[in-house]
């Protein structure tokens, strides 16, 4: 066999020993850490951020209504659901805030293809081939590490001309120290396998314990493993979150909660495990689009346009929803059907980034979306 061959196809092995997806990280010399959590498969902004006021919702919505007596009230006009118990929390310490009626620039209701409008920052499917959050590395200060995935592939939004590694946890045993000590002394002449495994190596150092032997798709301990890296002072600064199972086609109640319940553990995780360093830190999440105003007939809802993004952190300015609220009347849905976006994803996506690192806007905003349209400007978001 070709030992070239053969050595590649040990460190595969090795990377498969070390792999559960969902998390990409990048380095950027700052004290401010951000997050980005995307929710595959279009999430249901409406019970998430539940426009109790708005008369046509319970009607439309049918027995999938949440009733606002069990939801937490942010104000007014919206209430939270009740599985986001740590984000109600945050939301009252002035930690968390909602932005509803948000969309990406797609409108075709695809999940791939609003996935990739989405992580890409095009207005169009397949318009760009790197993803906005690569862009923005490219952006901050760099020192070497300065990205990481920990995933078996990188998603879009990470990929791009800033390196990327990759570190994934194993839900088998860990390898002994002797096994990785010959492994090393194997790959020590190889210039291109010894640099591989030594980025592997040092993934695994900053992981440390967390995460081995683990179960792959617990958010909580997504949530601890994400501030295992994040806390460390030479970690990395940028984190990428996948989440799936956001399709509520039926059984919407009891599926939606699990899923809500599954965010907020991955939140407060992420908050125990990152101590002092959480008053640095900003959390946004977002989906590729979201679901019909009216239930279906199976107990769930449809592809959609608008949905509502979540931002929580000890960084964010908190406690409000930022709305330019339709209505859920017929004349105001989006063709007849969706909640009508009023408040540009991209615009969104393009504040957070540039305030958190404190960045100009406009700068971040042409640099992670080019064909960015202008809309309505967005309050202060993030604390100085």
């Amino acid at each position: 066999m070709n030992m070239s061959l053969a050595r590649r196809g040990f460190l595969a092995a090795a990377g498969a020993m070390l792999a559960a997806p969902r998390v990409v990280f990048a380095q950027a010399a700052t004290e401010r850490r951000f997050v980005f959590v995307i929710q595959r498969g279009a999430a249901d902004g409406l019970n998430t951020v539940i426009p109790h006021a708005d008369p046509a919702y319970a009607r439309l919505r049918g027995e999938l209504a949440v009733d606002p007596a069990s939801a937490t009230r942010l104000d007014g006009s919206f209430a939270l659901h009740p599985a986001l118990k740590a984000f109600g929390e945050l939301h009252g310490a002035g930690q968390a805030l909602f932005v509803h009626a948000v969309a990406s620039p797609y409108r075709d209701r695809s999940h791939f293809d609003g996935q990739n409008v989405l992580e890409s920052g095009g207005s169009a499917p397949y318009e760009l081939k790197d993803g906005w959050l690569n862009r923005l590395v490219g952006l901050l200060p760099r020192r070497p590490g300065e990205a990481i995935a920990l995933a078996p592939s990188v998603p879009l939004a990470l990929r791009g001309a800033s390196e990327v590694g990759s570190y994934a946890p194993s839900a088998l045993a860990p390898a002994s120290d002797d096994l990785l000590l010959r492994v090393q002394q194997l790959y020590a002449a190889d210039a291109q396998l010894h640099a591989l495994w030594s980025a592997a190596m040092d993934a695994r150092g900053l992981a440390g314990v967390v995460g081995e032997g683990g179960r792959r798709q617990d958010p909580a301990a997504l949530g601890r493993l994400a501030a295992q890296f994040l806390a460390q002072p030479q970690g990395p600064r940028i984190a990428m979150i996948e989440t799936g199972g956001w399709d509520t086609h039926s059984a919407q109640n009891a599926r939606l909660a699990a899923q809500l319940r599954g965010l907020d553990a991955m939140v407060a995780a992420l908050k125990e495990g990152l101590g002092a360093a959480w008053k640095e830190t900003v959390v946004l999440v977002a989906t590729e689009f979201g679901r019909t105003v009216a239930a279906n007939g199976t107990g769930g809802t449809d592809h959609g346009t608008g949905s509502a993004a979540l931002l929580a952190g000890g960084a964010v300015q908190g406690g409000r929803v930022i709305a330019d609220w339709p209505g859920l009347a017929a004349a105001a849905l989006y063709e007849g059907r969706d909640l009508r976006p009023t408040l540009g994803l991209d615009a969104l996506i393009a504040a957070v980034a540039a305030e958190t690192f404190g960045l100009d806007r406009e700068r971040v905003g042409r640099a992670l979306f080019p064909r960015m349209q202008g809309g309505k400007a967005l309050p202060r978001l993030i604390r100085a």
